[in-house]
């Protein structure tokens, strides 16, 4: 289902959420690729600083707005650890970027919350196609799941 590039660029983004983790941010990253496959750029949660505005897909979102053309944004893909939230996807959408391929799940990263008895966020849970029309978007990946799943478990049993 998925080519060797794609679980590099998954596995990537799984690698910035563990960075994410060990410097005491949720367990979140992102990579942003061009059409032709090259890592544009990418990121890690940062939500650490006191800003929970500071995820990785959002600071792709103005990336590609500053250094990328429409075009260019359209037919770009974002690899990323966990579905966008809504703040997320609204960005992404806004800007045009293209695909989102996610290893896990909105519905699963809330049902590992609930798990831990960590109560819900103030923001809704919002499958990505319920933000932006026309979507393009691919996930979860079950075979990289457990990894992302792991990186929660650590995170909320230090909170």
């Amino acid at each position: 289902m998925f080519t060797e590039s794609e679980l590099q660029h998954l596995q990537r983004s799984i690698d910035l959420a563990k960075i994410a983790l060990d410097n005491g941010d949720q367990p979140y990253g992102s990579v942003l690729v061009s059409a032709e496959g090259h890592v544009l750029a990418e990121d890690r949660n940062r939500i650490g600083n006191g800003d929970p505005t500071q995820h990785p897909e959002f600071a792709l979102a103005r990336w590609a707005a500053d250094h990328m053309t429409a075009d260019e944004r359209a037919n770009a893909t974002v690899y990323t650890s966990g579905e966008h939230c809504p703040m997320c996807a609204a960005a992404h959408g806004l800007v045009g970027l293209g695909k989102i391929v996610y290893v896990s799940s909105s519905k699963q990263t809330a049902e590992w919350m609930k798990e831990l008895g960590i109560g819900p966020s103030n923001v809704e849970t919002l499958p990505i196609e319920e933000v932006i029309r026309d979507a393009r978007v691919v996930g979860p990946v079950p075979e990289l799941v457990e990894q992302v799943h792991e990186l929660h478990r650590q995170y909320y049993a230090n909170k």
